[in-house]
């Protein structure tokens, strides 16, 4: 029941005509515009006019303990009347943000002990970038330049951020910066080539990397940016071995290695940090957003190695500065729910949670395989995504007109869902405090979603069943 009363059409025109979305479909919009999501408490969020549903998507991969945390609220508002902002600039610092950094340092892999603050995902990484090419100046490498991503791989929106992306649908109609990024494979096991192992698909994998910085030159290439599990580009698993490899190949060449754990960070599947614990890989760089204050305050973090560090902290000049930071950098509200929520992630065993009930997340929905356009059910605990195809033997996709994935996540919601659409993808990151018993009713919705929609197809003769 809604704590309070909203005019939901006085709320839906207002949306409509004057807030521009991201990744708004202008074709629709302006008819069917925005749900008005008003509140929410542990999984669950409610419109306007009451509606529940399961958070299916955790916000947007991001709200890790749950809505409506009172332990959180509190911690916040403290904050807000201790001291709400001050600057970082000019040696001046707070509790929350010198804290954080000391404990984010102590659950980052032993190397990362320093911290770099920002407000979302795509401004870590551009730090990333922008300090790399400055550790390479200062180190008089001044060609390494050039950043080596993946096809599928999401890094972000801002105009770099975006150039480091692989998804190329999003890059329609907008600019990339020319000359800086060059991709690699997709690392997706479902797609690689017939009669092809696992091993064998590594192998190739690893090689194109290395290839790819032989054939840019060594000393043209600066770093290479990698998701553990590939996120909003499909929820790609790695074949094992992908990560440590990979990060072999770049410690021949002195190519630094980003590990982008805006989404795998801060337990969604397991850890605080994934690189280490589950995919043997020690980075240069981690970059981390979303679960670092599980969504209730925008705070970001690009962690340094040491060995980086020690070469940016030396001045080049007397009087020098390492001109980059951002008004919020190390804003103290946020900076003191990232605390607060790391404290109830360890306090609570949240990550032992996630290890003991991702399995069975997992286990369910890979019971939707029976459904007739189940091409793949992937992922890791409370990372996952449904591939719908339109022959699974095939592997062939609906056509993109038939909004294969929309109409699922479409279907979800009437039923109390929410999934996320990508293209023929449906994607669920909810909330890591779900219980067996909400992941049956996510199963069991899903699975209704998608009967419907083959239902739907059929009557169309869009699909012959």
């Amino acid at each position: 029941m809604l704590k309070q009363n909203y005019d939901t059409r006085d709320l839906w025109e207002k949306d409509r005509d004057h807030y521009i979305h991201p990744w708004t479909d202008f074709s629709v919009f302006h008819e069917e515009g925005s749900l008005v999501i008003a509140e929410a408490n542990g999984p669950y969020v409610y419109d306007s006019d009451g509606g529940q549903y399961i958070d299916g998507i955790g916000g947007l991969w991001c709200v890790n303990i749950g809505y409506g945390n009172e332990e959180m609220a509190q911690a916040i508002a403290d904050q807000v009347r201790a001291i709400p902002y001050y600057s970082s600039f000019n040696h001046l610092t707070t509790p929350p943000s010198a804290s954080l950094a000391a404990k984010l340092a102590e659950i980052a892999p032993e190397n990362l002990n320093h911290v770099f603050y920002g407000s979302g995902g795509s401004m870590a990484n551009d730090t990333a970038v922008r300090i790399i090419h400055y550790y390479f100046n200062r180190l008089g490498k001044h060609s390494k330049k050039k950043i080596i991503s993946r096809i599928d791989a999401y890094h972000g929106s801002t105009y770099l951020a975006m150039t480091l992306t692989g998804v190329t649908a999003d890059h329609a109609g907008f600019d990339l910066a020319p000359g800086l990024v060059s991709y690699v494979s997709c690392p997706n096991p479902y797609r690689k080539p017939e009669n092809m192992s696992d091993a064998e698909f590594c192998d190739f994998l690893v090689d194109e990397l290395e290839q790819e910085i032989v054939n840019l030159g060594p000393d043209n290439v600066a770093a290479f940016i990698a998701e553990p599990i590939m996120g909003a580009g499909g929820v790609v698993v790695p074949p094992e071995g992908y990560h440590r490899r990979t990060k072999q190949i770049c410690e021949r060449y002195e190519v630094l290695y980003i590990s982008d754990e805006v989404v795998t960070g801060f337990g969604r599947i397991g850890h605080m940090f994934a690189s280490e614990p589950v995919f043997d890989l020690t980075p240069d760089f981690i970059t981390a957003a979303k679960g670092i204050s599980s969504g209730y305050l925008p705070l970001s973090a690009t962690m340094i190695s040491d060995e980086v560090y020690e070469v940016i902290s030396s001045p080049s000049a007397d009087g020098s500065l390492f001109t980059h930071g951002f008004t919020y950098s190390g804003h103290p509200v946020c900076c003191r729910a990232a605390l607060t929520n790391i404290e109830i992630i360890q306090r609570d065993g949240i990550c032992e949670h996630v290890q003991n009930v991702g399995p069975y997340f997992e286990k369910q929905l890979d019971t939707l395989r029976d459904l007739p356009i189940v091409g793949d059910v992937r992922g890791k605990c409370f990372m996952m995504c449904v591939e719908n195809v339109k022959n699974p033997q095939t592997k062939e996709i609906f056509d993109e007109d038939v909004k294969i994935g929309d109409r699922i996540a479409a279907n979800c919601q009437k039923l109390g869902l929410i999934v996320r659409p990508v293209a023929h993808l449906n994607i669920l990151s909810p909330p890591l405090i779900l219980d067996r018993e909400n992941i049956d009713e996510v199963v069991e919705i899903l699975r209704k979603g998608i009967e419907m929609t083959m239902s739907d197809l059929v009557a169309e003769r869009i699909w012959s069943g």
